[in-house]
């Protein structure tokens, strides 16, 4: 095994120095194509069954709801990799232009606004044509035939905007196996870590089949006291964090949850765990799995909830917005408990 970072990686695949033969190992070993049959576009949402939503609903006792969304706006911690920039919010009309300019009736006035963002610039869903592997998407589809220049035709981000809703269950790894609540930049979370935050929680904390797993690793905690002190967002976006090892591809694959998210810009570990790696876990759920990836979510209101009253599932609606053919979403995911 050759993990940098001490992660879980599946002892009976052979890793080797690089990351190809695991990849393409682990695609092999998790395949979930055809599944559904040969047009699905929406992979693992099948998991998320009316019946789940139905069940999901019956977990609503108190009432009390939690937005996991960070702001949409121009303080937020893009800087500009891959054209992602944080979201430029315009005004295109106030009360006093339209009551000046327009003469509109009886005194009323209105105003107008626009954003200018990409779809991954805050909390957001990877959509399924997000990631290829060596030019394939989901379902064996060849990359060049599922996303062209107009948009993914096969698994665009719009398909979701129904069926994203159901039991969502809240993994608080950093306070589970965290000092302070929190890993470490770099920690990698194994499979043994995602038991032991399920072990330590308690029932409700059971995951399976159908299931919108959260993970809370504690880093965007750290960072907002950075932000408190003036210190920015610092690399919060793209660089080093605590996230899923490799080796929890099996889990993903065994548990048949619909969708799994973190508080983190990557949800795996970074650095990944081989030497100049980029995001191989992704390259694995995302084309071979059918796992949606939920990116950047502020779990933290929801996480402290959850620790008071010990309660750790919940219904959870957390659509995209249905951005037609598109490979991501923004997204304002409720928790109500």
């Amino acid at each position: 095994m050759n993990s940098t970072n001490g992660g879980d990686l599946d002892p009976t695949i052979e890793y080797g120095a690089e990351p190809e033969a695991a990849i393409a190992e682990a695609a092999e070993r998790y395949s979930n194509w055809n599944r559904w049959g040969p047009d699905d576009g929406i992979g693992t949402v099948n998991f998320l069954t009316a019946q789940k939503r139905a069940a999901a609903a019956a977990l609503v006792r108190r009432g009390v709801s939690f937005s996991l969304s960070l702001p949409f706006d121009e303080e937020g911690p893009q800087f500009g990799w891959k054209r992602r920039v944080n979201p430029v919010h315009t005004m295109t009309s106030t009360g006093m232009d339209t009551a000046e300019q327009m003469g509109l009736p009886h005194g009323l006035s209105v105003a107008d606004d626009a954003v200018f963002m990409p779809l991954q610039c805050s909390t957001q869903w990877d959509g399924l044509g997000h990631c290829f592997d060596h030019g394939v998407a989901w379902n064996g589809r060849v990359s060049r035939d599922v996303v062209t220049s107009e948009g993914d035709f096969a698994t665009g981000i719009e398909r979701l905007a129904e069926p994203m809703v159901g039991r969502g269950v809240l993994l608080d790894v950093g306070r589970a196996v965290g000092e302070d609540g929190e890993l470490p930049d770099g920690r990698p979370i194994t499979t043994a870590d995602l038991e032991e935050t399920i072990r330590r929680q308690g029932a409700t904390s059971t995951v399976g089949r159908g299931d919108i797993v959260l993970v809370r690793t504690g880093q965007l905690t750290r960072v907002r006291r950075g932000l408190a002190d003036g210190e920015g967002w610092g690399s919060y976006a793209g660089g080093p964090a605590p996230g899923l090892s490799f080796g929890t591809a099996g889990w993903l694959h065994r548990t048949e949850i619909a969708a799994i998210a973190t508080d983190t810009w990557g949800v795996e570990v970074r650095p990944n765990e081989w030497p100049d790696a980029m995001q191989p876990l992704h390259q694995v759920v995302l084309p071979h799995i059918g796992l949606p990836l939920g990116e950047m979510w502020d779990l933290d209101h929801l996480a402290a909830d959850c620790a008071e009253d010990g309660v750790y599932e919940f219904f959870l609606s957390a659509q995209p917005l249905p951005f037609t053919r598109a490979v991501g979403s923004p997204v304002n995911p409720v928790a109500v408990k």
